[in-house]
This record gives structure tokens, sequence and C-alpha cells, in this order.
């Protein structure tokens, strides 16, 4: 069984997939990182290990089909604006001029590399 798991290879679609979920993991635990107050409360403790474990497992598979490059950097951008998002609205974090900015630079950053991928694999 587990050098089953080992063995997979996922397709591009797969790929694009478990990235998405590394994302959710990832942002997930950055909150519980947060929500732990230092390591003084001991759920969102075990959840931020829980959720990084599973985003970098995630993560780890997506990168045997995706370029390492845009995985990277899809993963972080991506974590970076919904962390940020969050930070504002859950946690009433001041939204300034500069850091929406900032976020919409970001987004198109992402964007840019999601469509340099996917011309790549139509070539």
């Amino acid at each position: 069984m587990y050098s089953l798991i080992l063995s997979f290879t996922p397709t591009l679609a797969q790929a694009w997939g478990l990235l998405s979920i590394a994302i959710a993991f990832e942002v997930v635990g950055t909150t519980c990182m947060k929500l732990s107050h230092g390591f003084t409360h001991l759920l969102p403790s075990v959840m931020m290990f829980v959720c990084y474990g599973l985003a970098f497992s995630c993560n780890t598979f997506a990168t045997k089909t995706l370029d390492l490059s845009i995985t990277y950097a899809v993963w972080s951008g991506v974590g970076t604006v919904a962390t940020a998002f969050i930070g504002m609205y859950f946690f009433r974090e001041p939204a300034t001029a500069l850091k929406l900015v900032s976020i919409t630079l970001i987004t198109i950053g992402i964007m840019g590399l999601h469509t340099a991928s996917r011309l790549q694999a139509s070539a």
C-alpha cells in the first residue's frame, strides 16, 4: 500500500487539484498558528502541525507533475493573498491601500505564472 502511494504520479488536473488542497491546508495551518497564541492553546497548535504536514504532502505530489517554480510560486502567492484577507476580515487587521495594491500585484503575478504553465503544457 505504501509503495502504491509513493508511486502515484498525478495527471495535470490532479496536480492542480492537489496544489489547491495544499494551499487550503497551508492557509488553515497559518490561521491556526495565530489562534495558538504562541503554542498556549493545544488544539490550534496541534492543528497547525497537522495542516502543514498535509499541505507539504499534497505539495510534494503536485511537484511530481508541475514545475517546482510554478508550484511554489502559486502555493505561496495564493496562500499569502488568502491569509492576508483572513487577517483583515477575521482578525481585524488594517486593510490599507498599500496592502490591497500589493495583494493585487501578487494576484496578477499568480495569474501570469498559471498562464505560463498552461502555455508550456500546450506546446
